[in-house]
C-alpha cells in the first residue's frame, strides 16, 4: 500500500549556485606532506591514529553536508608540540547550501522519474530539507521532508514529512489518493536500527475503469487513518541488491484507531532472508516473509491495507499481486499470508568476460512458494494454520540476473507456475 516520503539523498547534477562559485580562480597551493619525519614513532600508534581518521572521516561523509574530505597526518610542529606527538588535520568542502537534483527509480516493477530540491545544512548541524517530485507509471507524488540528527550520533535522527501520493492499482481497478503528515524516530539498539513513526493520513478511494466490481465500489469514499508503528532491521548483508552471504530480518508492527481515525487494526509482517557462498562461485539464498492483519471492533479491514501477493518480487510466474481473493477479476488482498523462496545463483557458464562486464551477470534457478487469504477470527490458531497451509501456489524455473550497481537488477526468467488456483492469473 502507499507509503509516506521518506529523505532520501540527491543525486544528479547539482544546480544550486552560491556566490563562492563565481570568485576568482583559487591559487594552487604547494602539495602536502603526508610523511612522517618522526622515525621514533611506533608502527602500533601511527596504525592506529589512521584507522581512527578513517573512522571519522566516514562519519563526516555520511552526514551529507560536504563534497569532499581530506586527511592530513604530520608530525607535531610548533611551540606547543609534543614528542612524538601527530597532528591530524581535516580539510572539508561543503555542499552548496541549495543543491538540486533529477533521477530515476526503479523498484517493484515499476520505474518513476524524481525531481529534488534540498537544503542539506539548514541550521548548521546537518539538518536537511528536501522537497521531491516523483512521477512513474503507476504513482506520482510530492512531499516536503525535514531531517535532524543527533549531534554526534548521526544514527539517531527525527524526520518530519508532509506529502501527497496517487497511486494505481490496476490489479484492483483502484486509485488512491494520500495526503498526510507523519513523524519518525529513528535510533540503533545494539545490533539493530529501531523506528518509531506515528503516520496520519487522508485517504481517498475511487475506482480506476468503469468495469471496477461491485466490491472495489463499495471500497470507495474517504477515510482518515491514524496509526502508530514500530520496525526493527538487522542487515549483515554484503549487498542488498546481489548479496553472497549475511542476513537481514525485519519486523514491523503497525497499530491503527487508537490515536484517532476511522480505521482500526493490529497489523504484523517480518521479512528473513540468509545468503551463503557456496563452491564454485555460486551462492545459495532463502527468504522467508508472511504478514497478519487484524480488525479491531466490528468494522472490517480497508482494501488499501490488506497484504497482495504475486509478482517478480514475490512469488514468480504469476502476474503483480493477482493471487487470493477477488471479485469480478479484481484482486481485494488477503488479511494474512505467507511466503518463501530458494534461489541459487552461478557464473555464467563457461565464465565469458570474467573479471569484467560478464561479472555483473549470473545464471539463476529458484523456487517460490506461499499463501494469501482471508481468517476466521473465530476459528483457533490451528483452523488459521491449516487455512494458511491449503491452496498453497508455488513456481520454479531458471534465468539470468543482471546486476545494476547497487540500485537495480534485471531478471530474465522462465517460469513454471504450479498450484494455479480459480481465479489467479
Amino acid at each position: 500500500v502507499l507509503q509516506s516520503l521518506d529523505p532520501l539523498p540527491m543525486h544528479g547534477p547539482e544546480l544550486g549556485v552560491q556566490a563562492d562559485d563565481i570568485d576568482a580562480p583559487e591559487i594552487e597551493q604547494e602539495p602536502k606532506q603526508e610523511v612522517l619525519e618522526n622515525k621514533d614513532l611506533h608502527p602500533s600508534v601511527w596504525l592506529s591514529v589512521m584507522r581512527r581518521s578513517h573512522e571519522a572521516r566516514q562519519k563526516l561523509l555520511r552526514l551529507g553536508i560536504f563534497r569532499k574530505v581530506e586527511v592530513v597526518i604530520d608530525t607535531s610542529r610548533g611551540e606547543d608540540a609534543l614528542p612524538n606527538g601527530l597532528d591530524v588535520t581535516f580539510e572539508v568542502t561543503e555542499l552548496r547550501r541549495m543543491t538540486g537534483s533529477y533521477n530515476t527509480m526503479v523498484g517493484n516493477n515499476e520505474g518513476s522519474m524524481v525531481l529534488g530540491l534540498k537544503l542539506p545544512n539548514v541550521f548548521g548541524r546537518a539538518e536537511k530539507l528536501t522537497f521531491q517530485f516523483s512521477y512513474g507509471t503507476k504513482e506520482t507524488s510530492y512531499g516536503l521532508s525535514f531531517f535532524k540528527p543527533q549531534p554526534g550520533h548521526f544514527e539517531r535522527n527525527i524526520s518530519v514529512n508532509v506529502y501527497k501520493v496517487t497511486g494505481q492499482f490496476p490489479w484492483s481497478s483502484l486509485r488512491e489518493t494520500d495526503r498526510g503528515v507523519s513523524a519518525e524516530l529513528s535510533f540503533p539498539v545494539w545490533k539493530t536500527s529501531q523506528t518509531l513513526k506515528w503516520e496520519g493520513v487522508w485517504r481517498e478511494l475511487g475506482c480506476l475503469a468503469r468495469t471496477a466490481s461491485f466490491a472495489v465500489r463499495e471500497e470507495s469514499g474517504h477515510s482518515l487513518k491514524s496509526s502508530l508503528s514500530h520496525a526493527m532491521v538487522i542487515d549483515t548483508r554484503n549487498s542488498s541488491i546481489l548479496p553472497r552471504r549475511g542476513g537481514l530480518l525485519k519486523i514491523h508492527q503497525e497499530l491503527a484507531g487508537y490515536t484517532g481515525g476511522d480505521a482500526s487494526f493490529l497489523k504484523e509482517d517480518f521479512e528473513i532472508q540468509l545468503n551463503k557462498s557456496l563452491f564454485w562461485d555460486s551462492v545459495l539464498s532463502a527468504s522467508l516473509w508472511g504478514g497478519l492483519l487484524l480488525p479491531i471492533g466490528e468494522k472490517p479491514t480497508s482494501i488499501a491495507d490488506r497484504f497482495y501477493l504475486g509478482g517478480p518480487t514475490s512469488i514468480r510466474g504469476f502476474s503483480m499481486y493477482s493471487m487470493g481473493p477477488q471479485s469480478e477479476g479484481d484482486y481485494l488482498g488477503g488479511e494474512a499470508y505467507w511466503a518463501g523462496g530458494l534461489h541459487l545463483y552461478t557464473p555464467l557458464p563457461f565464465r565469458p568476460g570474467r573479471g569484467g562486464f560478464g561479472d555483473l551477470f549470473r545464471t539463476h534457478f529458484f523456487l517460490n512458494a506461499g499463501n494469501l487469504c482471508n481468517l476466521n477470527y473465530g476459528e483457533g490458531p490451528n483452523a488459521h494454520l491449516k487455512k494458511l497451509a491449503e491452496c498453497i501456489r508455488w513456481s520454479y524455473g531458471l534465468g539470468i540476473v543482471l546486476r545494476l550497481g547497487n540500485i537495480a537488477r534485471l531478471e530474465l526468467n522462465y517460469c513454471i507456475p504450479m498450484g494455479v488456483q480459480s481465479g489467479d492469473r
